[in-house]
């Protein structure tokens, strides 16, 4: 197995962080391995503990390498939160050339010419994504590669960020022993892996409900043209599980997980279970039906909240429908819910890889697809067959964190 093969991401999320192994294959993507951990360190979908955050990073990719026999030393990093702002800007050079021929380079400098904005000292650049390029006044142009002109414009869209949360992120997995590849929006990654290019085009609102937060995505011709993030998720329906149920937080995960229905009229009164009570040493019996009733004030609000952001964004008729995914989505009835609060079509976007069929994978996997597909520099996730004996992750000739933000992933082609 080359290293040039290989692609490694990094999801770092509120309840679990994943990594997954991307094998490249004649240009066909194949998921070798997985490695979760129980996320510590993170609330609401932002870092609050830096050292409980590596231990997590850490568990994931030994999970990973323990699964593959590899041992990681770089990685994608997807990146999202409610710091993260799009802005339009345009770019033009002149063409390079003396033939007068459109090369990578010329690509290179006017995606370099459309980041000359100005920006708050508190905020940086974390990518660019071109909506179309126009060369000579021809517009519409994807890809101008090979094409003669002497004037190239791009109209882009800018993404940029808190250098906070940038920082706290890479110095997490710098500390975890890992170098960061690049990093990516993992609202872009789950809209190239989960939307068609027909989705894409007309209007569509991909939402991400994780366990801390959800992350909204709005699609218009072609382009990521808005985002947001909310601060709840499907933490809140363990809270109040817990609360309702009056029993510790782990064990209302754990009902959530093997009972949870978020339609009552769905619910069996039949499949009971016992709850240990806090202080109380008698296990008290429920049935789904009890559990349902909980959960579906929730589930109900959760839906009503992304209906109200996305109206808040501009976007009260979303031809398109609703893709929705992230792992909350997966239990019984979520969907219905969905079709009823946000009176529009509705439908559930899962990986199609094996092991990964799970929408919680989906933005994992959407950082290996969409790195596999745009990254100029192909894959650069370098791994190495684990030795025998013990294994230790290289830290040396690391270049410097600043440095590295200024070289990661800057273009998404």
């Amino acid at each position: 197995m080359s290293s040039n093969d290989i692609i490694v991401s990094l999801d770092i999320g509120t309840s679990k962080v994943r990594a997954i192994i991307g094998e490249l294959n004649n240009g066909a993507i194949n998921i070798i391995g997985v490695g979760s951990a129980d996320s510590e360190g993170i609330r609401k979908g932002a870092i609050v503990d830096i050292d409980q955050t590596v231990q997590s990073i850490r568990g994931a990719i030994d999970h990973a390498e323990r699964m593959v026999g590899i041992q990681i030393s770089e990685v994608y990093v997807g990146i999202a939160g409610n710091h993260i702002a799009l802005q339009s800007s345009h770019g033009v050079v002149a063409v390079s050339n003396e033939d007068r021929e459109i090369g990578e380079e010329d690509i290179e400098r006017v995606l370099q010419a459309s980041k000359v904005i100005a920006l708050p000292p508190e905020r940086e650049i974390i990518g660019v994504v071109p909506k179309q390029y126009v060369v000579d006044g021809l517009e519409g142009i994807q890809d101008p590669r090979g094409m003669i002109g002497v004037r190239l414009e791009v109209e882009a869209t800018i993404i940029t960020g808190a250098k906070t949360s940038i920082h706290n992120l890479l110095r997490c997995v710098e500390k975890s022993g890992l170098r960061v590849s690049g990093v990516v929006l993992m609202a872009l990654a789950s809209g190239q892996l989960s939307l068609s290019k027909d989705e894409k085009t007309v209007g569509t609102v991909l939402v991400d409900i994780g366990a801390g937060a959800i992350t909204i995505a709005v699609f218009e011709e072609g382009s990521l043209v808005a985002t947001s993030t909310l601060p709840i998720g499907g933490e809140y329906i363990t809270n109040d599980i817990s609360i309702g149920l009056r029993t510790q937080l782990d064990i209302a995960e754990k009902i959530k997980l093997k009972f949870g229905c978020a339609v009552a009229e769905d619910a069996a009164a039949d499949q009971l279970f016992k709850v240990n009570r806090i202080g109380s040493n008698v296990d008290k019996e429920f049935s789904q039906v009890d559990l349902a009733h909980i959960i579906e004030p929730r589930v109900q609000e959760i839906f009503q909240l992304i209906r109200a952001e996305v109206a808040r964004l501009g976007y009260v008729e979303v031809p398109g429908g609703y893709v929705l995914t992230g792992g909350a989505m997966s239990m019984p009835g979520m969907l219905e819910i969905a079709q009823a609060e946000l009176e529009n079509s509705v439908r559930l976007a899962v990986p199609d890889f094996i092991g990964v069929r799970d929408p919680a994978y989906t933005s994992g996997v959407g950082i290996v697809h969409f790195v596999s597909k745009f990254s100029r520099q192909r894959p650069g996730a370098t791994v190495k067959k684990l030795p025998t004996a013990s294994k230790k992750a290289t830290s040396e000739n690391k270049p410097g964190l600043f440095e590295r933000i200024k070289n990661y992933l800057s273009e998404f082609i």
